[in-house]
């Protein structure tokens, strides 16, 4: 049977939801961060040797990365679901997102979330103003601004569309929502950017999507 390597609070929580969508009856094996560092735990080396989620096993295949997971999964059990036609318009804009949510839309929400972390750490006092006068400077002139252009962009792409790709859902749009909800939570995603909203909130009433949430565990990445 499919495994799904389940990492709480992750990018794998998406790779639950494409099953869903799909139907194909897949274990999740259940992996929990450290609290205190929040890295995945040495177990999940095992699997693979980068030790990160997700990370699937299927018969003799493994694979990790969510992008190359999911394409791997519609392409095996979709049947020709959630993926445009081969030579469309609709196909190349498929492609283009699968490989801009982490490819560029992940960096600086990465980037903002350790420099949070560094004003937020313990060091010694005469060490703090430095460090968070760094990290501040860093946020102010590079971090969020680069964040803010890439929200633009994204709230006019989704101006008179529902999902990404084309008319229909597509593996796209799945891809496309753990960087978006990352934004909602920490990146100043709000009312401001009414057509990511509309788009947030359709994937999470989507049932796949809140069956998903269900066999997950707690996601706090979402509200």
């Amino acid at each position: 049977m499919l495994v799904v390597h389940h990492l709480n609070n992750s990018r794998s929580q998406r790779v639950l939801w494409m099953l869903e969508e799909l139907g194909v009856p897949y274990e999740v094996r259940f992996y929990q961060r450290d609290p205190q560092t929040m890295l995945a735990p040495p177990e999940l080396q095992k699997v693979h040797p980068l030790g990160k989620s997700p990370v699937i096993t299927d018969g003799d295949v493994t694979l990790a990365e969510s992008g190359a997971i999911l394409e791997y999964l519609v392409e095996r059990y979709g049947n020709g679901r959630f993926i445009p036609a081969a030579g469309t318009p609709e196909r190349l804009r498929h492609t283009y997102w699968m490989h801009y949510a982490e490819g560029s839309l992940m960096p600086p929400l990465l980037l903002k979330l350790v420099f949070d972390q560094i004003g937020k750490a313990r060091m010694p006092f005469l060490a703090r103003p430095v460090a968070r006068g760094i990290a501040d400077k860093v946020r102010g002139t590079f971090v969020q601004p680069q964040i803010e252009r890439h929200l633009d962009y994204l709230e006019g792409e989704l101006r008179g569309r529902d999902w990404f790709a084309g008319p229909n859902f597509t593996a796209a749009d799945v891809q496309m929502s753990f960087p978006l909800e990352a934004a909602q939570a920490r990146a100043g995603l709000d009312g401001k950017r009414p057509n990511l909203l509309a788009f947030l909130s359709r994937i999470h009433a989507r049932p796949a999507y809140e069956r998903a949430l269900a066999k997950g565990g707690p996601y706090d990445i979402v509200g």
